[in-house]
């Protein structure tokens, strides 16, 4: 059986479905791409038994229809470094031989039988289905992976919340120190609904998503969600079990409220940061006639540093510490020229916003507080 497919447009499938495969796989035959070709049309399948992708692309030309399976890393280091060209195919059904050749050479290499793939379609009666465009959701998830714990006695806080209204969509992320709460206004639902997303295909979607221009279907059910892109599908097991109640941690009326540059503060907490007790990072904010001073030291090591950083605070003076890392990690996912960072004791979590929302999008960040020795 032959077939003849553009090198760099198979290369390019074959690369982005790959990452979903891991580096052991309890079943050997997951190591590898199953190939699947009907009707001039090839269908790759790539899995690690919890997350599936699937991506489909025409041929150039084939001459009838087979399913195969190919070992993905083999086939993607043959492929790395040969230029855009027609590639044919051709696979003897009976040893499963592969043979490839291409303009300048040609390489030879072993497929599968493909029965012994797991069949890895789930049933999609009966699931809520979504229409949501493919920004959205890329910009949700840029905002709240960073924040996904990784708590084996706590699964369900390691993956992206999505809380459905009827009116928007929210992104929750929290590890018990930061918390991300990203509304999506305009999306609207019939019924409130829920579900928590894996962090492995989270990312695969972040990897995903910059290339697609179109809406998405989002299908999910009680344990399964299927994501619908323009080429690819990715179909993975949902997290089970209650999320905890986000809302109810987000401290409200914080009387006092700190704008400042986003980058400047980045900046000065970097340079302050390598200071630091490398362990705890502990960071000092204080905030007095619209003058942010922030300090940190390593007393083991005699060394300190100290930034004056200009701002916008007419409050009563106050100082507040925080981890220094988990702090540069929440201005490093917002977007936006100024913060707002609100706060209403030492003792009780800070609140960061930007300065000013995107269109649509209500964008909230909490840190918990560390004590201060002074």
């Amino acid at each position: 059986m032959k077939f003849i497919v553009s090198s760099a447009a198979l290369f390019s499938r074959l690369q982005t479905i790959g990452r979903v495969i891991n580096s052991k796989n309890t079943l050997p035959i997951l190591d590898c791409f199953l190939f699947d070709i009907q009707n001039n049309l090839l269908t790759i399948t790539a899995s690690d038994s919890e997350t599936t992708l699937v991506t489909w692309m025409e041929l150039v030309e084939s001459d009838g229809d087979m399913r195969f399976c190919i070992n993905a890393k083999t086939v993607q280091d043959s492929m790395k470094e040969i230029a855009d060209q027609p590639l044919e195919f051709e696979v003897n059904p009976d040893n499963m031989e592969i043979a490839a050749t291409y303009q300048n050479g040609h390489f030879n290499i072993m497929g599968q039988n493909a029965d012994e793939y797991p069949d890895m379609a789930i049933g999609e009666e009966g699931m809520e289905t979504l229409e949501i465009p493919a920004e959205t959701v890329l910009d949700g998830i840029n905002h709240s992976l960073f924040a996904t714990a990784d708590d084996e006695l706590r699964p369900v806080m390691n993956g992206i919340y999505f809380d459905l209204q009827a009116d928007n969509l929210t992104f929750v992320t929290t590890d018990g120190h930061k918390l991300v709460r990203d509304k999506k206004f305009g999306i609207e639902s019939q019924q409130p609904a829920s579900f928590i997303l894996p962090k492995k295909p989270a990312m695969l979607l972040k990897n995903l998503l910059p290339r697609e221009n179109n809406a998405l279907t989002l299908k999910f059910g009680n344990r399964n969600a299927v994501v619908k892109m323009t080429s690819t599908q990715l179909t993975c097991r949902l997290i089970e079990g209650r999320y905890p109640n986000y809302n109810s941690v987000i401290p409200q009326n914080n009387p006092y409220r700190v704008t400042v540059d986003r980058l400047t503060l980045l900046s000065a907490l970097k340079r302050v940061l390598v200071f630091t007790n490398q362990s705890s990072a502990l960071i000092k904010l204080h905030m007095e006639d619209n003058l942010l001073t922030v300090s940190g030291q390593d007393i083991d090591f005699s060394t300190s540093a100290e930034e004056k950083v200009a701002c916008g605070y007419e409050g009563s003076p106050m100082s507040i510490g925080f981890k220094g890392t988990f702090l540069i990690d929440i201005l490093g996912n917002i977007t936006g020229e100024n913060v707002v960072i609100e706060l209403a004791d030492p003792s009780r979590a800070g609140v960061i916003i930007p300065a000013e929302q995107e269109e649509n999008e209500d964008l909230l960040m909490l840190l918990m507080p560390m004590m201060l020795n002074d």
